[in-house]
């Protein structure tokens, strides 16, 4: 029934919280992450800012503040933010957020389904698909994306992998059932790695082409993406869960109306990259966030914040962020980059031509001069 093309039930009202809903301090660190990279590769004329499955918007509006509060540092830098959504509900909802509703639609032989200008005067164009985002030097940008695709599922049995099934439960005919497969399916012959060792496999391929995707354009234009998620690093096995109004809900009963999801295989998005790109992480949020100095950022806030209310929201949520039972050790940070960003320079050939090059932010720790 699309739960996401019919409503999306983002925020306090809905089915599940974002941590950009939680605190505006995420998406403002996101936004510092960016600038970064962009001052250590050179500070290069353009950058599009292309984030996939943006939810209310919310995110892409913290992140358009910093870059507002840091003009003077990009005043000669062209940037443009190229925003992939399926969902007309939530492409709506993010250019209210975003423009104040001023956008227009593009004709159907464009690229682009509608354009607008923020607030703040930068130009924001609307895709259905990744490849319809124009070419050119980009940062990409997937929070709480990957683990919304739809993944297939397959048990280990002593006659060999099986998939997982949906069927109608006869007993019960109006309730679903799992089922494992009678034999081989097509997908346990391509989606198994030879290496396998667990007995219990979820496979999104789609976040593997969508990771392709990605790798290769970063290859080809440069730039880097920044991957935020619930996750594991291979080892996980039965993660796949419903949520409806913040609480655990049977994924079989009542389809399309609830929040699906299942954890992020962070190897399996490692191996699609093909060794197109270097990877980084996967590194738990709290970790990434201190990383980027998310301490200080709380100080400011708190020294700035006038009334006890305030301060009291912005220590909870700190918490809801950073705390290992909360969001701080279910949610991982990885990262896309070119080859050469990461490559030290030859000693051998001139040791005094080349800079060594700057730590990539977030990913080591935060060392203040």
């Amino acid at each position: 029934q699309g739960y996401y093309t019919r409503r999306g039930g983002v925020g306090e009202s809905g089915d599940f919280v974002t941590s950009p809903e939680i605190s505006q301090v995420f998406g403002e660190l996101i936004g510092i992450w960016y600038i970064s990279e962009w001052i250590a590769t050179g500070k290069p004329k353009a950058f599009q800012l292309v984030e996939l499955g943006p939810g209310r918007g919310t995110l892409t509006d913290d992140i358009l503040r910093v870059f507002n509060q840091l003009a003077s540092l990009l005043s000669k830098c062209d940037v443009s933010i190229h925003l992939v959504e399926v969902s007309p509900k939530l492409s709506e909802i993010q250019a209210l957020m975003l423009t104040g509703g001023k956008v227009q639609s593009n004709p159907e032989d464009e690229s682009a389904y509608m354009k607008g200008v923020s607030k703040t005067g930068v130009p924001i164009f609307w895709y259905r698909d990744i490849q319809d985002v124009p070419p050119g030097y980009s940062f990409y940008l997937a929070h709480e994306f990957f683990d919304a695709l739809p993944i297939h599922k397959f048990q280990r049995t002593e006659k060999g992998w099986r998939e997982v099934l949906v069927d109608i439960d006869p007993e019960v005919p109006d309730q679903l059932r799992f089922v494992l497969s009678p034999s081989g399916t097509p997908a346990t012959e391509n989606f198994i790695q030879p290496e396998e060792t667990r007995d219990h496999v979820e496979v999104c391929p789609e976040a593997g082409v969508i990771i392709q995707k990605l790798a290769c354009r970063i290859e080809k234009d440069g730039g880097a993406a920044l991957v935020a998620d619930y996750g594991h690093d291979g080892t996980k096995t039965d993660t796949f869960r419903g949520f409806q109004n913040h609480k655990l809900h049977d994924v079989l009963s009542a389809p399309g109306t609830a929040d699906l999801t299942a954890d992020v295989d962070f190897s399996y998005l490692r191996k699609m990259t093909q060794g197109r790109t270097a990877t980084l992480g996967p590194i738990k949020q709290r970790e990434f966030l201190k990383n980027m100095g998310i301490d200080l950022r709380l100080q400011v806030l708190l020294q700035n914040s006038r009334d006890a209310a305030t301060r009291k929201q912005l220590l909870h949520s700190y918490d809801m962020l950073m705390s290992p039972k909360k969001m701080g050790d279910r949610f991982n940070f990885f990262a896309l980059l070119p080859h050469h960003r990461l490559a030290q320079p030859d000693k051998k050939d001139k040791p005094e031509s080349k800079a060594p090059l700057p730590p990539v932010a977030g990913f080591g720790e935060l060392l203040l001069k």
